[in-house]
């Protein structure tokens, strides 16, 4: 039996740990999982809802580390994670997305001769400057077992040398769990609680620093949604950051001004059932962009750049950036495509990624 360290640091990662611990649960003759949180992002009420909503027990393991620098966090991480590893002795940790957790309990799994595994391995944005580009590379390259969601991610880890071996093609078990809760999701009252109608409505989600940190840039995407608001409402569920620098940019009024619609963070279900019946999504989040893609819900990333290509060139995805016009002439366009049937789904993300994730850990 192999005993597997399954580590989640903000929620996101959550909703990936979710099938992957629930598959493992039902291989209890292969497998026995140990969920770690290491409390990298905590809010009680938010977190409880998570577990709730994916049908979690409660982690194993709390480290909590709270906020910080990249580097006080990293530190802090590793030296509460460490111990659990020595207490624990897994057979595997494994670790999911590009956070700090991720990189900082690979290290300390690889110092002590254990072996890692990466969920969403081989993405790359070719932009050094986020962070979590700096964790994807790292983590990638200390791992033993690569565990991809898309081709296009094999193509990048061969190329910076990993040897076909370690690298294995499960499929995106980010949509594991959509297709696992999207019928739950249809008993929530979220539509009615904010009083939207199917395709009648846009929702937005922003975090990233890059974002909402500069005011320059932060005005200059809120106007663009207020231009955006006077065709369909946007209903915006605002980051504990996100809403500080709307305050402290003095932003409120104009929103206020909008058909812009702040309302606080949801948990998974209420957010899912939100953003599977909007018309349009507006995000700098990298999960928004896959789970659009797979419903066939047009999207504008407002980055420059994204380490998920493959929902460009398979799904709805459209890169914008973040110049208030571009973003306004894209929303227009956007608006106007009439759907044409059912999109081609990218290969493998098929509802199976987490027991094809077990079987590789099983054979490696």
């Amino acid at each position: 039996m192999l005993k597997v360290l399954l580590i989640a640091g903000a929620r996101p990662n959550f909703m990936k740990i979710a099938p992957i611990y629930a598959e493992m649960k039902r291989r209890s003759g292969e497998f026995m999982p140990v969920i770690v949180h290491t409390g990298q992002h905590y809010d009680a009420a938010m977190s409880d809802a998570f577990f709730d909503d994916l049908g979690m027990p409660r982690p194993d393991v709390y480290l909590g580390v709270g906020s910080g620098s990249h580097a006080v966090q990293t530190a802090k991480i590793m030296t509460e994670f460490e111990p659990v590893v020595l207490s624990e002795k897994p057979d595997w940790v494994l670790v999911v997305g590009d956070v700090n957790s991720t990189i900082a309990c690979a290290l300390v799994a690889v110092k002590l001769g254990i072996k890692v595994a990466h969920v969403e391995a081989g993405l790359r944005s070719r932009d050094r400057a986020m962070p979590e580009e700096i964790n994807r590379l790292l983590t990638d390259a200390i791992s033993d077992l690569l565990l991809t969601t898309s081709q296009d991610a094999d193509a990048n880890l061969a190329a910076e040398g990993i040897p076909d071996e370690k690298i294995r093609f499960v499929g995106n078990v980010m949509i594991d769990s959509l297709l696992e809760h999207l019928k739950v999701a249809a008993t929530s009252n979220i539509r009615d609680t904010v009083s939207v109608v199917e395709g009648k409505y846009a929702v937005c989600t922003l975090h990233r620093p890059s974002n909402v940190d500069d005011e320059a840039t932060f005005t200059g995407i809120i106007e663009a949604l207020c231009d955006v608001s006077q065709r369909l409402p946007i209903i915006f569920p605002v980051h504990p950051r996100t809403r500080a620098k709307i305050d402290e940019f003095s932003l409120g009024e104009k929103i206020a001004a909008s058909n812009i619609r702040l309302i606080e963070p949801l948990g998974y279900v209420d957010f899912m059932r939100l953003y599977s019946g909007a018309k349009l999504v507006l995000t700098d989040s990298g999960g928004l962009q896959e789970e659009t893609t797979f419903l066939g819900i047009p999207c504008l990333t407002l980055r420059h750049n994204t380490e998920r290509p493959i929902t460009i060139r398979h799904g709805t995805n459209s890169l914008v950036g973040t110049d208030p016009d571009k973003i306004l002439a894209a929303a227009k366009d956007a608006l106007e495509i009439k759907t044409e049937g059912e999109r081609p789904k990218p290969p493998l993300w098929d509802g199976m990624a987490s027991a094809r994730i077990c079987d590789a850990l099983a054979a490696a």
